[in-house]
């Protein structure tokens, strides 16, 4: 299953986007992450990374 980002809780640092080695995630311009889940690759490295645990692996 894809990561899940609690847009609530995002605060748009930007580290997830960096750490993503398959290019799934991005910043929007509302400053929140969104990710791909086609793209995804459930490596888990965005979770690792987020500061305030805002990313979850289903």
């Amino acid at each position: 299953m894809p990561a899940i980002i609690d847009e609530n809780e995002c605060t748009g640092c930007g580290l997830c986007v960096d750490e993503c080695p398959s290019e799934a995630i991005t910043l929007l311009d509302s400053g929140v992450s969104r990710v791909d889940p086609a793209a995804c690759v459930d490596c888990g490295a965005c979770v690792d990374v987020c500061p305030v645990a805002a990313i979850t692996l289903e």
